[in-house]
């Protein structure tokens, strides 16, 4: 048993004595199938605090043969499965945390060299019979001993994408290349290495050098394939802990989830964790990463880039070509580019079939609310936000003049340089001009209410009152009274049926000389 060679299960035991622990071990199953298939290669890249690592350990306790953790598996779901018993703890392990290595590492220049030692050193004490030279790389041990005894590896290279990330000199980032390279494209160590598996944050690099790993099937935040169900918590198992923990699931949800993978609704894990231990919603995000990150994107300010942005604060989609992003730290070319970056950290999620991103959460927007602040490009997006509190008030004080007065700023900054006259702009500049109600509410828009489509229906987190319910509808070249008067002819109010208490009716109406007009009446239910 060794720290990088055949180690133990004592990492994913103290993920298993945790208070709060979500059963994710059939992704054992999954992985079982590509064991010694030529698709055996699997590069897994998703945003921070998304369950990388506790992964990597129980991959490590199941395949080590370091260890015995038929006891730990016992009760888990892994247990069941039909390849249960093939593959525990039979297999070779070699388990690298890129990153502790390199921020470990005395001198950084000689990060490859040093865990190079260090595993070929376990080599020697896991292997007596197999001769090692003092120079060997990790490729020529594990050649060596397949060669001697046919025995193959699981390999878990935790955080590969680290040193990419971090910009290291161009001397270690090839020599670093150099020692993927030997481990992953060897036709001749190809038998000996019975599952790859690399974990990261972002995509292999898509240059003219490191694209020669594209020997890995890439399961990223943007399509995980088979593997969506594994990347972060799903709906259902949110569902389940907010029902043990009693936390309401629907505020969960607007907080920590807005991430969507095949047919998976997937939540930031760790959020949700800690939002049950410390029994209150708030951003954990901002604690251990900075909104700097898409701060440094919004300066580029690329053609279109700002246009895209102020629709993503107003909760539009905006389409998004992930196709081109070379994966790298210097290569950002265009917005979609900067874009695409975003999403593979968290910052945005990507919608598959109609290939847009957009703003995943409640988490997330105070981390874009951040960013937008410090750039003097979004001057008028940080002050609609900042006025959207009172806006709030003064509408349930049934003010209708000062949200016409929002209105007349927010439309024309979130209908920039495209069609005025569209509803879908009015609805997003009257959703940026009540963003603070987010606090409160949940939004729905266009939804089935009573005998038709309401346009926007607020539903209130707690039903105490103190925010009750609204409805508002939205007419062009009408008038506000007309679309007050749509609410209550369609009965878009039996949207909520379940409620007692005042309901906020709100009609607004804007005409061809780009003025609002607005309505509001409180009716007793």
């Amino acid at each position: 048993m060794g720290i990088y060679l055949n180690p133990s299960n004592v990492g994913f035991k103290g993920i298993l004595a945790a208070d709060i622990y979500v059963d994710k071990s059939m992704l054992i199953s999954v992985l079982n199938r590509f064991i010694d298939k030529n698709n055996k290669y699997i590069c897994v890249s998703r945003p921070r605090r998304f369950g990388k690592t506790i992964a990597a350990n129980m991959l490590c306790a199941y395949y080590s043969k370091g260890c015995d953790s038929r006891e730990i598996f016992k009760d888990l779901k892994i247990s069941k499965a039909d390849n249960y018993e093939k593959y525990l703890n039979k297999l070779n392990f070699i388990k690298i945390d890129v990153a502790s290595e390199y921020q470990n590492a005395p001198e950084k220049e000689n990060t490859i060299q040093n865990f190079t030692n260090f595993v070929r050193s376990e080599f020697v004490k896991e292997f007596p019979n197999v001769q090692f030279a003092e120079n060997d790389t990790i490729a020529n041990c594990i050649l060596k001993v397949y060669a001697a005894t046919e025995e193959t590896f699981v390999i878990i290279l935790d955080e590969y994408d680290s040193l990419v990330r971090m910009q290291i000199p161009q001397t270690l980032f090839d020599e670093y290349l150099m020692f993927l390279n030997g481990l992953f494209k060897s036709d001749t160590l190809r038998p000996a290495i019975a599952l790859a598996y690399i974990t990261g944050i972002l995509p292999v690099v898509r240059d003219k050098e490191q694209s020669k790993l594209n020997n890995f099937e890439e399961y990223t935040i943007l399509d995980s394939m088979e593997l969506s169900e594994y990347v972060g918590f799903t709906d259902e198992e949110v569902a389940i802990l907010c029902q043990q923990y009693q936390i309401n699931h629907t505020e969960c949800k607007n907080w920590y989830q807005g991430y969507k993978l095949d047919s998976f609704d997937v939540y930031n894990p760790e959020s949700v964790v800690k939002c049950i231990k410390n029994r209150r919603f708030e951003s954990h995000w901002g604690k251990t990463s900075s909104y700097q990150v898409i701060a440094d994107r919004l300066a580029a300010n690329f053609d279109g880039m700002k246009d895209d942005v102020v629709k993503m604060v107003a909760g539009e989609n905006v389409r998004v070509n992930v196709t081109r992003y070379m994966n790298t730290m210097t290569d950002f070319r265009n917005k979609d580019d900067a874009f695409t970056y975003l999403i593979h950290l968290g910052y945005l999620a990507y919608d598959y079939n109609t290939k847009t991103c957009r703003i995943p959460n409640k988490e997330v927007r105070y981390e874009w609310f951040n960013a937008l602040e410090d750039d003097k490009n979004y001057k008028v997006t940080d002050k609609i936000i900042k006025s959207s509190e009172y806006l709030l008030e003064q509408t349930l004080l049934l003010n209708g003049g000062e949200v016409s007065k929002a209105l007349n700023r927010s439309h024309i900054h979130v209908a920039s340089h495209r069609n005025y006259h569209n509803e879908q702009a009015l609805a997003s500049a009257v959703y940026l001009a009540f963003i603070d109600a987010l606090n409160y509410y949940t939004v729905y828009k266009e939804t089935s209410a009573g005998m038709g489509i309401a346009d926007l229906i607020y539903t209130p987190l707690h039903p105490d009152g103190k925010y009750p319910p609204m409805i508002i509808e939205l007419k062009s070249n009408k008038t506000a009274s007309r679309a007050i008067d749509q609410i209550k002819t369609k009965e878009y109010f039996h949207a909520f049926d379940y409620y007692k208490g005042k309901i906020i009716f709100v009609g607004i109406n804007y005409d061809e000389k780009k003025k609002h007009s607005c309505n509001i009446e409180a009716v007793e239910k």
